[in-house]
């Protein structure tokens, strides 16, 4: 007898649905065809051992699951629950009602309880998009399915509910949820606050104006200045998630299983900070079965990378075009899957081997030639990518024991939201910018024009500074942020004057 049901697979972040078909004929082998891997192969040895432990047989006749498509090839467990129902369906064992009417994914184990599976939200998206009236998965997913709106999400713990339910013997409850009400309570959910740091005054500013406009900011300064700690705050002054930017970062994150599986949603941008001997493939994503990298983790949120130099170099080097591109694909001889990879990136350095170079009381006993060796281990076209270069100064004893009261990250969030807004109405029309650190050329030159002030005070540091050339655009998209900041509709010479500060790597002669 054939039977027919349907499971559902990952590729990237988004899910594709794939047949389930079994057919029972004379014969004693069992086989599975349709580019099944090594998970999927042995699933036969998990799902005989799950029917045993309810009660019932596996046929011991020739069966053939095929998964359809056949040219895709098929990766992980997720096929264990809807091949032990068809299998159960074929060989009669129960009589299953409007099983076309659900798409059925889940691992099985041994005594044939449900164990959760990687993409749930993916996959419940896909299978209302397909016209499925249902998902029936392992009830530890069911929260993230349920985010989906109008359509039933079915959480079953054992295989036996499973099969008591397609019977109609005893139905399963569909999980409901308020996923508005759920996301807006949880926005706020941060565990740091900008008021627990201490001065650095100037370094909140440039965070504030990194934030307003999107930029990405690097902190230079000895250790103990604070610089890990204000990045980690960085996430707490940001334009909160948008209910789509919310659906597509908890996609992300549910497809790595990086996903708790007591969030039904990510409410807070991500916070990623890897360490710094990460390989290439963990930050970008790849491997061979392709899995999304650290900076797709922080998509709509925030990477930092602490200890820039002590990164290798090819690590960091491969990171430079998604930061242009905001998304990476990962190729395959048979295959390609592309990752979303729009993040902030905050990275933190000490300003030479010792740690010391610039410091107010401290001598530092590098040469010259050695703190340039050191800022050389960060290649010029990643530098090229980062708008702010900001140093930072341990902070005075009396400032650290002062009792005032310092701003909190909400109100610093709500002067970044309004520059965000005027960000969204002036890009309405360009395609794929929402923020001026993602202006292009030739946006930069329509949106950034000075007055003849701000052009030759703009000249004059360039030349008076040694700036680069490469940093005449990055002070422009700043300056455009700045003023944002303050309302005005022009760059003005302050703006520039301003910007012009946050430039310091690409002073001549910085580090003699």
């Amino acid at each position: 007898m054939l039977v027919k049901t349907y499971a559902s697979s990952c590729y990237g972040i988004d899910a594709i649905t794939i047949g389930v078909e079994v057919n029972i004929t004379t014969g004693t082998k069992y086989y599975i065809v349709g580019l099944p891997d090594n998970a999927v192969k042995e699933s036969l040895q998990r799902i005989e051992s799950a029917i045993s432990a309810i009660g019932k047989r596996m046929p011991r006749q020739k069966i053939v699951v095929n998964l359809f498509p056949a040219d895709i090839r098929k990766e992980g467990s997720s096929y264990d629950l809807s091949i032990a129902v068809a299998i159960l369906g074929a060989s009669n064992q129960f009589q299953p009602i409007d099983l076309h009417k659900y798409l059925i994914v889940g691992e099985l184990s041994l005594d044939g309880s449900l164990q959760a599976v990687r993409g749930a939200l993916s996959i419940a998206l896909q299978a209302k998009k397909d016209g499925f009236e249902g998902i029936i998965l392992p009830i530890a997913n069911a929260p993230e399915a349920a985010v989906v709106d109008g359509f039933d999400v079915y959480g079953a713990q054992h295989l036996k509910e499973v099969i008591n339910h397609l019977s109609g013997q005893e139905k399963i409850i569909p999980l409901k949820m308020d996923i508005l009400a759920k996301f807006s309570q949880q926005q706020d959910a941060h565990e740091v606050d900008f008021a627990d740091v201490q001065g650095q005054e100037n370094i909140k500013r440039a965070l504030e104006i990194a934030a307003a406009g999107g930029h990405n900011l690097i902190l230079i300064g000895p250790p103990g200045a604070g610089k890990t700690m204000l990045a980690k705050r960085l996430p707490t002054i940001l334009p909160p998630l948008t209910l789509e930017e919310s659906l597509e970062t908890t996609k992300i994150h549910s497809v790595a299983g990086q996903l708790n599986t007591n969030d039904a949603i990510l409410t807070i941008r991500p916070f990623r900070a890897p360490h710094h001997t990460i390989s290439n493939i963990a930050l970008v994503g790849g491997g061979a079965n392709p899995q999304p990298g650290e900076i797709s983790l922080a998509h709509n949120g925030v990477l930092f990378l602490d200890e820039l130099p002590e990164f290798k170099r090819n690590v960091l080097e491969v990171m430079r075009q998604p930061l242009e591109s905001r998304n990476i694909t990962i190729s395959r001889a048979k295959f390609s899957v592309d990752y979303p990879a729009s993040f902030m990136l905050i990275a933190s350095m000490n300003p030479c081997p010792c740690g010391y170079y610039n410091h107010p009381e401290k001598s530092c006993t590098c040469t010259g030639q050695t703190v340039q060796r050191y800022l050389s281990k960060v290649s010029g076209p990643l530098m090229d990518r980062i708008d702010l270069h900001v140093e930072v100064t341990p902070v005075a004893f009396k400032e650290l024991s002062a009792q005032k009261g310092n701003e909190k990250s909400n109100t610093v969030r709500e002067r970044v939201v309004l520059a965000r807004a005027q960000q969204a109405a002036r890009f309405s029309g360009a395609q794929n910018t929402y923020s001026n650190a993602q202006m292009s050329p030739a946006l930069v030159r329509k949106m950034c024009r000075l007055d003849e002030g701000s052009q030759q005070l703009l000249k004059s540091a360039m030349e008076r500074l040694g700036l680069s050339a490469r940093a005449y655009d990055r002070i422009l998209k700043v300056a455009r942020t700045i003023a944002d900041m303050e309302g005005s509709d022009h760059i003005q010479v302050q703006h520039i004057a301003e910007a012009i500060q946050y430039r310091s790597l690409d002073k001549a002669n910085w580090a003699n």
